[in-house]
């Protein structure tokens, strides 16, 4: 089975979190959680793997790591 890797390996993270939060900017919650979906299925479909994508809910659930 597949190992989650949590180690920082976005390149420039602030600017990242600079952009995600500009792009929720002017949405109301509907929007800004519908955004926020499409995000998760796209990063999801760019992942792939069943097992790491399994891991990942669980991790975010709060029930490991």
């Amino acid at each position: 089975m597949s190992q989650l890797d949590l180690s920082p390996r976005i390149a420039r993270p602030d600017d990242f979190y600079e952009a995600l939060i500009a792009a929720h900017e002017g949405l109301d919650d509907a929007a800004s959680m519908k955004f926020n979906a499409k995000l998760v299925l796209v990063l999801a479909n760019q992942v792939g793997d069943m097992d790491l994508l399994l891991q990942a809910i669980d991790i975010a659930k709060g029930d490991q790591g």
